[in-house]
């Protein structure tokens, strides 16, 4: 009698056996696809760049001016009117700066090999430690150059339709901004159209109050983040480009509007900034101690924004760690280059809002928080709470 129940244990476990294979081949097979989807979107993300790159614009566009849309409609402005001011004012913006900045950008890129010149004559006294070394490796290049066959020529490939590519790439350019004025502007005069094609989808009255609020807050916070960032970068760029200006640096506006661009990459753009106008004062102002005044001025306002202004403004709940923040900038910029770097931060607090508010994808989120996240934040207001209850 006792045999009789192992027995029907041991075909329990049998007939279980295959249920726990095939969930394991379940789970497999659903990673194998969530993989190849992952393999093939990056690879039509880069190869369709030309246009992705635009569309993706225009949305992050259209989430940075929508709370101002808001804000109109509630004074009564209707949003095809605001949302055509407001996207013919950005596109006045772009092309004054455009043309303000053209002139400087270019006589810049035509005096590099001058800079570079007047740069290695500044630094002359610290570059003798390895005057030695450059020595031998002159030494071997002329060696190299003298060791080749009489009868071997050098040849020069001479670049041929320069003017072509440089047309098409103007027009290139001109088309996508083209699509992210024209399609940002119909994202900002649709109003709720999207908002109530998404609770059409839905079948029960809570399943669409779900969704709308979780639409209406993932856009409400996305978008008060874009525009918040972006006013903060320009009140940055203002102030960069005003200082400056009175240590006397050439071209104020165009290092203001760099650091306003490129503090949208955090800890490079920064670096990028303090490098770059490095350079310029070091070649500008005769003594280095005067010099770096203006990259020490430059250093502080970024210390300053970084630490006091936008976690004040912004808040603790969208920091996003280190860690991912370089790996996005990394991703994007092989992805699209400059255009990508500069979308990758805001691209990555979009991501990071959207699993936020999904239980399933709530583990994503808490690894693109940041160390101090809300929900550590709050235990001790709920301990609070009790003690008091």
């Amino acid at each position: 009698m006792k045999a009789e129940p192992a027995a029907l244990v041991a075909d329990a476990a049998d007939d279980q056996d295959p249920r726990v294979g095939a969930r394991a081949d379940t789970r497999l097979m659903r990673s194998l696809l969530v993989g190849i989807f992952l393999f093939m979107a990056i690879y039509a993300l880069y190869f369709a760049r030309a246009f992705f790159m635009p569309v993706i614009l225009a949305f992050l566009l259209a989430l940075t001016l929508t709370p101002i849309v808001r804000l109109l409609r509630k004074h009564g402005i209707p949003e095809v009117i605001s949302a055509t001011l407001l996207v013919l004012l950005s596109i006045c913006v772009f092309a004054s700066a455009g043309y303000l900045l053209s002139g400087p950008v270019i006589d810049l890129i035509n005096n590099t090999s001058s800079i570079g010149q007047q740069l290695t004559e500044r630094l002359a006294q610290l570059r003798r430690p390895f005057e030695k070394v450059m020595q031998i490796s002159h030494q071997l290049e002329q060696l190299t150059e003298t060791s080749q066959e009489p009868g071997v020529q050098k040849v020069a490939v001479a670049q041929s339709g320069i003017l072509s590519t440089a047309a098409s790439n103007i027009l290139s350019a001109a088309t996508s901004l083209t699509i992210i004025f024209v399609l940002s502007l119909f994202l900002l005069a649709s109003g709720t159209m999207f908002y109530e094609k998404i609770i059409q989808s839905f079948a029960s009255l809570s399943e669409k109050k779900r969704a709308l609020r979780v639409v209406y807050d993932v856009e409400r916070e996305i978008s008060h983040y874009l525009l918040t960032v972006t006013a903060i970068n320009a009140g940055l760029g203002t102030v960069i480009g005003l200082g400056l200006w009175g240590f006397g640096m050439p071209n104020p506006l165009v290092w203001g509007v760099a650091a306003a661009l490129l503090n949208f990459l955090p800890y490079v753009g920064a670096l990028l900034t303090i490098v770059l106008v490095s350079v310029i004062a070091l070649i500008s102002f005769d003594t280095i101690s005067y010099a770096l005044l203006a990259p020490a001025f430059v250093l502080l306002c970024d210390i300053i924004e970084g630490q006091f202004v936008t976690p004040t403004v912004v808040g603790r709940r969208l920091e996003i760690n280190a860690v991912a923040i370089l790996i996005a900038i990394a991703f994007w910029s092989w992805l699209w280059g400059f255009v990508g770097a500069l979308m990758a931060v805001p691209l990555l607090v979009v991501v990071k809002v959207f699993c936020d508010h999904f239980d399933g994808l709530s583990h994503v989120g808490n690894f693109l928080g940041a160390q101090h996240t809300a929900v550590v934040e709050d235990e001790p207001a709920e301990e609070n709470g009790k003690a008091t209850a």
